[in-house]
């Protein structure tokens, strides 16, 4: 039997902890084989809450889990930790700024990666899903300065399933027949779902679909479906993101499909014009728990004009936390 490993999880009373953890345990997200030591954040306020998942978790009697601990302390939870989901992040709420969602997240996620950089093991792989995701992890980054930056990443895989299976149906396939699209840029309205390198069932999806659709149709519904799902059911994305985040995952750790490329948030390094230091979505390909950024997609007119557009959006983020980078 193959040893445990440990699995930070932060704001692990929240709706996405509440869908992530269950499945986490089940071996969705690192294998059926791989025994797992849950290592559970919250804020103070939250504990008992967290306290009635552990409770839960226990019911289910995992034969996965080796361990479950509670804490308020990054110092105790981030603990030789080998992977870590940082979920737990303040929403914005009504009346509040872009950079005070940023500022104030920005505070969380200095203290959080100094954790990470002094207690978690040093090839510690990092999903950062708290909004705002890539300004995040740009921050956790910079502030966990003993781990290597290419494993620290944000999720754009939501929004690489939302353009897979919006795009799929609308040309009557299903999703996984769906190839080679991309969310360029940030985890925000401003990304770009890309299809013009993406093909379903072999075909060019962009000879399968209007341009006026394209524009006036798929690429708001994706850029604006969190908020769409805010206004339908009164909270966030939350199975989804989770999903998301095992998928995000179990990729990077596990492995890609041969003809599988996934979109991940990560440190740019000049690929498609993207300058280094900042964390952007790109087309990524994984292997022995090592991402690779994929060269050579087209980048048209059309194109690059979105991808301006959220990288803009990403330098601004950046401006507006850059005390917090140093």
């Amino acid at each position: 039997m193959k040893l445990p490993v440990k699995i930070a999880v932060t704001g692990a009373a929240g709706q996405i902890s509440y869908s992530l953890l269950f499945r986490i345990a089940n071996g969705d997200m690192l294998g059926k084989d791989q025994p797992i030591i849950l290592q559970l954040l919250e804020i103070e306020p939250a504990l008992n809450a967290l306290k009635g998942v552990i409770m839960e978790l226990d019911d289910c009697a995992f034969p996965l889990i080796h361990g479950i601990s509670a804490s308020s302390d990054p110092m105790i939870a981030f603990k030789e930790v080998d992977y870590a989901l940082l979920i737990g992040s303040r929403p914005r709420t009504k009346g509040m700024e872009r950079k005070d969602l940023l500022e104030v997240n920005g505070a969380i996620f200095v203290g959080q990666g100094k954790a990470l950089g002094t207690v978690a093991k040093k090839d510690v792989k990092v999903l950062v899903v708290g909004n705002p995701a890539n300004t995040n992890a740009l921050i956790l980054s910079k502030n966990a300065k003993t781990i290597d930056p290419r494993n620290i990443t944000s999720m754009m895989r939501l929004d690489h399933n939302r353009a897979m299976s919006k795009l799929a149906e609308k040309v009557g396939s299903h999703s996984t027949m769906v190839k080679n699209i991309i969310a360029w840029g940030n985890h925000s309205s401003t990304q770009y779902p890309d299809i013009f390198n993406a093909t379903v069932e072999g075909k060019k999806a962009s000879e399968l679909v209007d341009k006026n659709w394209l524009v006036t149709d798929f690429i708001p519904i994706i850029q604006k479906r969190g908020a769409a799902i805010i206004e339908a059911r009164g909270f966030s994305s939350a199975a989804s993101a989770a999903n998301a985040a095992i998928d995000h995952m179990k990729s990077w750790i596990c492995g890609t499909a041969k003809d599988e490329i996934v979109t991940m948030g990560v440190a740019s390094d000049g690929s498609y014009g993207i300058p280094e230091g900042l964390i952007f979505g790109y087309p990524c390909t994984c292997k022995d728990g090592r991402y690779t950024i994929v060269q050579g997609f087209a980048i048209s007119d059309f194109s690059r004009k979105y991808i301006d557009i959220t990288y803009t959006e990403l330098c601004e983020e950046r401006a507006a936390i850059q005390h917090l980078l140093t």
